[in-house]
């Protein structure tokens, strides 16, 4: 799933353990779909085994109670009705996704971010959003109401509904992101994005103080305005790899290690290090700024989804 769906954490790790996206900023929500051909039945009783990463223990939570806390927790109530069916929609289909990944395992999601998806409960939700809490509660629990138990599939299994905060104006494929191509979370277009009053950021850094940030991967050394070279991009405007000092560096771990909103980036120097940085979040999967402006523009909650989602079906 601001966010998200989050630096997204290595494919190798998201293909084994888990899961990014939504973190925050969209951020986790990352793991390789099972190769299994069993169709998909969700549960006659649906709900969810939460682990709570803070104290180890397990807490049934019905999918209604879980994904009030999940949109609550990761779109503002203020976007559209539509906007809110279609995060709705993702949520729970990378619920089924993963509890359908963990079925040998004590629970099916967990409450840490980075893995899975951020999660509030009614009472913090309702805090948070002070005196336009009854108006919020009663505008989310409708949102749920009209889309309980609705998800995406491909090839009839839950797909891996990973979404960010704001694409840098194209969204991006999760094999430039994580190294594995899924049909289904290819790069589409989502020029709304650049309407954000958030779609552009900009961190500065001393030479000394990138220094020690990448210290753990290069020594800097020499002329500091040739510090970068070689920016490869991807046509989403991803950083894919940047030559730092002699070494080939991704742009995911120069994001991690900077702190970066995203890995699409450009970098200045004039005294100091600038990195101007669009978008905010892995880039994979659903914008939800973008179904947010999809929505006020007219769309509904299945034209979000097919849009975001290629080639995915809506089961209802």
């Amino acid at each position: 799933m601001k966010k998200i769906c989050a630096a997204a954490l290595a494919l190798a790790f998201l293909l084994t353990v888990l899961p990014l996206a939504v973190l925050n900023g969209g951020e986790g929500k990352t793991e390789s779909p099972s190769k299994t051909e069993e169709p998909y039945f969700p549960p006659a009783r649906d709900s969810f085994r939460v682990l709570d990463m803070t104290d180890d223990t397990v807490t049934v939570i019905s999918a209604q109670d879980y994904l009030f806390g999940v949109v609550a927790a990761e779109m503002p109530l203020s976007y559209e009705p539509e906007a809110l069916k279609a995060q709705a929609v993702a949520a729970y289909t990378f619920a089924c996704y993963r509890r359908r990944a963990n079925r040998e395992r004590s629970y099916d999601l967990t409450t840490d971010s980075m893995l899975d998806q951020s999660f509030t409960d009614r009472a913090k939700a309702k805090e948070k959003w002070g005196e336009k809490a009854e108006e919020n509660e009663k505008k989310l629990d409708a949102v749920l109401k009209e889309v309980s138990g609705q998800y995406l599939t491909y090839d009839g299994q839950p797909i891996l509904a990973v979404y960010h905060a704001i694409s840098p104006g194209k969204t991006e494929s999760s094999e430039a992101v994580w190294g594995s191509a899924l049909p289904y979370l290819q790069p589409v277009s989502s020029p709304n994005d650049t309407l954000s009053p958030d779609y552009i950021s900009r961190v500065t850094f001393s030479a000394e103080k990138l220094a020690s940030l990448l210290s753990e991967e290069c020594e800097l050394s020499g002329d500091a305005g040739d510090y970068f070279k070689n920016i490869k991009k991807t046509p989403s405007g991803t950083v894919e790899e940047v030559t730092v000092c002699g070494k080939t560096i991704s742009g995911g771990r120069i994001r991690a290690l900077l702190g970066l909103r995203s890995a699409a980036f450009e970098i200045s120097y004039e005294k100091e290090f600038t990195f101007t940085v669009y978008g905010y979040g892995h880039g994979v999967g659903m914008s939800q700024y973008g179904a947010g402006q999809m929505a006020k523009q007219g769309s509904d909650y299945r034209e979000i989804l097919e849009h975001y989602y290629t080639g995915c079906t809506l089961q209802e």
